[in-house]
């Protein structure tokens, strides 16, 4: 079964995305900052297949949690995973930095 890693710090955001996933026969994970998020991306079994990331929370926002996912070595098994991010307040320069940071159309 796919698995979904959702980070995200609304729980009512969460509880929607959740629901919808599990519905449609996907295994969720959920984590509420990107530092849980990275916490429990590593202790993680099985990997995700898919990470939805909002952009900002607290503690470590989703672009800064992107860029330690994918530049430290200790992530190396788990930064090709695709991320799509999720928000409704960046502008185009935070799109632009998450696509060249490796997020996913």
């Amino acid at each position: 079964m796919a698995k979904i890693f959702i980070i995200e710090d609304d729980p009512l955001m969460v509880r929607l995305y959740e629901k919808a996933f599990k519905l449609s026969g996907y295994e969720v994970e959920t984590a509420f900052d990107g530092e849980e998020g990275l916490e429990k991306l590593e202790q993680m079994k099985p990997k995700p297949t898919l990470i939805l990331l909002d952009v900002m929370m607290p503690k470590l926002n989703g672009l800064d949690f992107m860029r330690r996912l994918k530049e430290d070595v200790k992530y190396k098994n788990v930064k090709d995973i695709p991320i799509v991010f999720l928000t409704n307040l960046a502008g185009e320069k935070d799109a632009e930095k998450a696509l060249e940071l490796g997020a996913v159309l």
